[in-house]
């Protein structure tokens, strides 16, 4: 597959619809600045680059935004206004805000939410084992054996989950650290124990964590948690 080319001059071209040689000659002038210093033609734009020609503003750079979200147990991680208990009934978002996952209905805790598009699938596919923690409690308690499956792999929808991470808590409360996402596979792995999960929390996603935040809360992303999601998924 071809390459995609985000050149600075591709995108004089293109944009202006004029030849290579004159988008080189406009660039190697200085009547093209990116984000106020001049550059090589080979210069590869970023979304949050904004691009002057002559002193105009010829494009503006995309402002990204990344939050961490406690999603509430009940609420549906959804942005159709038509479903009831979707994302916009606790939390105000921006129009092209997305989460990144999801939590089924009846679990909670931390959701990221970005309009930064490079980030979602990379984020998600699983070959990339990214972790999550999860905080889970059962209906009764875990023997030992059970917990000894859960981190060897369950076989849910014809296939064996990926090895785990599972660390006890209490008697009928773990950990557990995921690099896949199936759909209710926590409580899936439980059902095949005999176990039914009464209360699921994710409590972190890579290096990110829930923290302090209380259900329907978010906050901003630091700007070295942002740093580190993009260098782990090689998007810096």
């Amino acid at each position: 597959m071809r390459k995609l080319d985000t050149s600075i001059r591709y995108f004089l071209v293109q944009r202006l619809q004029i030849s290579n040689v004159e988008a080189a000659n406009w660039i190697c002038s200085g009547r093209v600045v990116v984000n106020g210093q001049t550059v090589s033609v080979h210069y590869q734009l970023q979304p949050t680059d904004t691009i002057w020609l002559d002193g105009e503003v010829l494009r503006e750079g995309k402002e990204f935004v990344y939050l961490a979200f406690y999603k509430p147990r009940g609420i549906e991680t959804t942005l159709n206004a038509q479903i009831p208990g979707n994302l916009y009934s606790v939390i105000n978002l921006e129009p092209d805000l997305v989460p990144i996952g999801r939590l089924d209905k009846e679990s909670e805790g931390l959701l990221l939410l970005s309009n930064d598009g490079r980030i979602y699938n990379k984020i998600l596919m699983s070959h990339h084992k990214q972790e999550k923690e999860y905080l889970v409690t059962t209906d009764k308690p875990v023997t030992e054996q059970q917990l000894l499956d859960l981190a060897d792999g369950i076989e849910i929808m014809k296939k064996k989950t990926n090895s785990a991470i599972v660390e006890r808590v209490n008697v009928n409360t773990f950990k557990i650290i995921l690099t896949e996402g199936r759909n209710r596979q926590i409580r899936r792995m439980c059902y095949k124990l005999g176990l039914e999960v009464s209360k699921l929390i994710r409590i972190r996603m890579m290096h990110i964590v829930l923290g302090s935040l209380a259900p329907g809360q978010f906050r901003h992303l630091e700007k070295h948690e942002v740093s580190e999601i993009l260098n782990r998924i090689g998007c810096n």
